[in-house]
């Protein structure tokens, strides 16, 4: 594949997915287009076409960049909906980027030895959502109004970003590839219009979404360092996918269960209910 095909595809599966993402959200809510986004919809196809260019050493060693990066996604994500309670999009956005790359490049540069790099992705997305506003978990979803005008320009932006990231990942350092491959694009416009338009609120909600589909990120790259040494790249590839899938399932399943046994269980203090009625009279 010639390598303006190669980035046409790879502009597209960035588009696809903030389209896909943000018509997830009119219909469902913020929590869900966030989870959406969070997932590897963009990373995962990327990394797929990098094995076409690269060999799959090289491709190994930008998945163990990219997760070192995953603490520093963390604190964007998290930092990011904090702000948006007080401050205009702009600002949030340009506080929470500087977080991601200072926290990435911080991450790079220290000497942990790779198992300590997994561990801390692995990590990572519990953390984030134990930090994320706790009002964020107390909003109900629910569709959301989204015009054409703005999904065009949700994409343009995206298609934009992405293009910058792409160049940046082909020339620059395997380090600073990583970095841009952990950059959140989807993380990065998603919000920037959410904020403005639904409020602080909502964009927390989004970005609450967004660390659990995380979960599926993480898994993705652990299970490519795994697989690459093992299999040949393709199979590598179906089984990080698969992987990928099953765990944020897994974890939503158990979540699902959770809320029903909480919904079934009376709170403490509840008054009891009357007194059935006896047969017969004293």
């Amino acid at each position: 594949m010639s390598p303006a095909l190669l980035l046409a595809a790879k502009l597209a599966l960035v588009a696809g997915t903030v389209v896909l993402a943000s018509l997830v959200s009119r219909r469902y809510g913020h929590a869900a287009g966030g989870v959406l986004a969070g997932l590897p919809m963009i990373a995962a196809p990327i990394t797929a076409l990098l094995l076409v260019d690269l060999p799959a050493d090289a491709v190994r060693a930008v998945c163990l960049a990219t997760l070192a990066c995953q603490p520093a996604l963390m604190a964007y994500l998290v930092v990011h909906a904090h702000l948006a309670q007080r401050w205009p999009w702009w600002a949030c956005l340009a506080g929470a980027l500087a977080v991601f790359f200072g926290g990435g490049a911080l991450l790079l540069a220290l000497p942990l030895p790779e198992w300590a790099r997994v561990a801390l992705a692995a990590v990572s997305p519990l953390i984030g959502a134990w930090a994320m506003p706790r009002l964020a978990a107390r909003t109900a979803g629910g569709p959301v109004t989204l015009p054409r005008i703005e999904l065009a320009c949700r994409v343009a932006v995206a298609v934009g970003v992405a293009a910058g990231v792409m160049w940046g990942a082909q020339h620059l350092s395997t380090g600073v590839a990583g970095l841009l491959l952990a950059a959140p694009i989807t993380g990065i416009v998603l919000p920037a219009f959410t904020l403005p338009r639904h409020g602080g609120v909502a964009t927390a909600v989004l970005l609450g979404g967004f660390v659990r589909g995380q979960m599926g990120f993480v898994t993705f790259f652990v299970a490519m360092l795994i697989a690459l040494p093992r299999l040949p790249a393709p199979a590598a590839w179906l089984v990080a996918m698969a992987a990928a899938g099953a765990l944020p399932a897994a974890w939503a399943k158990a979540r699902a269960r959770a809320c029903r046994r909480t919904a079934a269980t009376p709170a403490a203090g509840t008054a009891p209910g009357p007194p059935t009625a006896r047969s017969g009279t004293r």
